[in-house]
Parts: structure tokens; C-alpha cells; sequence
């Protein structure tokens, strides 16, 4: 029996159609012109293909959340037409599926924090609330925070049994930790910054 398209997609599934509906409402692509943004503007699917992309994108249409047009056969306009060229089929997207987009948007729950979604999520942060963009932020410091106290626990309890190259792979791994640590902190900070800022302006008072 086929699954319905409503069943539960996993995760990667799922932060490919977030991905999708957040290009798809800046402008209309193709499917090719598609995987290129995927793969340019959003690292974490650099390796995906358009047979990846294909399955997602069918089932956005059948969610309504897409609509399928006939697009041009070439990226150039200055191409001349032929009777032989094939359309492609552009990809645009409806009222629902910016709704859907709006929804997922907002969600601030742990998957928002994993290293699958935070790049996904944090790529769009432009069109995020600020409200949102401090939850996401500080759920991702977090959930780091976690991972670096147990990787120098562990380091604690194994370095005497391990050789100096697994030591020191485990230290660039726990410096990289603790770099994106930093960076979150600031980033937290900035946007408190600008939060206060804001206030200050609507009560009329001058930002210091």
C-alpha cells in the first residue's frame, strides 16, 4: 500500500522542505535553478541531487503547497525558441504553502537546534522574527554547551589510553565546539543589543 503524503517525513526530508518553501518565496524556479541555490546558498546540501530534490518537490505539490507552471527550456533570454525544447516546469509557491513556510518559521523546538537544521534555520533568519531568532540561538548554544561538557568529560577519562593523534582530533573537534560557542554568544548579544535599542527608540529615549 502506498503511504499517504501526509505521513511523518524524517528530518533530513523535513529541513529540505523547509529549504524549498524558503527559496520558493523569494522568487518561482525551476528545478534545476533550485539545486544550484541548494547547493550554493545553503551548504548542508551540497551533496544533494535533483533525484533528492525530485520526491520532495511532488510531494510539496500534492500538499498544495506548490504549484507546477510551464517554465522556459533555457536560463538564457536571449535564446531563440525551438519547437523541440522541452518546458521545464517552474515551481511556484501558493498562498498555503507561504503559510506552511510562516508556520515552520516560527517553530523553535529542539530540531531547530540540531547541526542538520540551525544552518538551514539560521540562512533564513532574515525573514525571522527576532523573538524566534534568540529562542533558536539560545537553544543551539545549549545544546553545544551539553555536547562540550561531555566531550571534556570523556577527553578527561580517556587520555591516558589515547594516542597522541586521537588526542589532538579530539581537541580540534572540541576547539570547533567551543568557536561556534563564542560566535553564538555574540550573536545573542547583538540582538539583545539591537532589542534594546529598539525599545529605548519607542520610548523615546536616546540609545547611549
Amino acid at each position: 500500500m502506498r503511504a499517504e503524503v501526509t505521513a511523518p517525513v524524517s528530518r533530513r526530508s523535513g529541513v529540505l522542505e523547509f529549504a524549498v518553501l524558503g527559496l520558493l518565496r523569494e522568487s518561482p524556479m525551476h528545478g534545476y535553478e533550485l539545486r544550484k541555490r541548494l547547493n550554493t546558498s545553503l551548504g548542508v546540501f551540497r551533496a544533494f541531487s535533483y533525484g533528492s530534490l525530485y520526491p520532495c518537490l511532488k510531494t510539496l505539490v500534492q500538499q498544495g503547497w506548490l504549484a507546477e507552471e510551464s517554465g522556459h527550456g533555457s536560463d538564457d533570454p536571449r535564446a531563440v525558441p525551438l519547437s523541440n525544447r522541452r518546458a521545464r516546469i517552474v515551481y511556484r509557491l501558493t498562498a498555503e504553502g507561504k503559510e506552511r513556510f510562516e508556520e515552520l518559521l516560527a517553530q523553535t523546538g529542539p530540531d531547530a537546534w540540531e547541526d542538520e537544521h540551525f544552518g538551514v534555520r539560521f540562512a533564513f533568519f532574515g525573514q525571522t522574527s527576532r523573538d524566534v531568532r534568540m529562542r533558536v540561538l539560545e537553544g543551539r548554544r545549549s545544546r553545544l554547551e551539553e555536547r562540550l561538557a561531555k566531550m571534556r568529560a570523556s577527553m578527561a577519562r580517556t587520555r591516558e589510553k589515547l594516542d597522541t593523534y586521537t588526542l589532538e582530533l579530539q581537541r580540534h573537534g572540541m576547539e570547533s565546539v567551543e568557536r561556534e560557542v563564542r560566535w553564538l554568544n555574540e550573536l545573542i548579544e547583538s540582538e539583545r543589543e539591537e532589542r534594546d535599542r529598539r525599545e529605548q527608540r519607542g520610548r523615546g529615549e536616546n540609545p547611549q
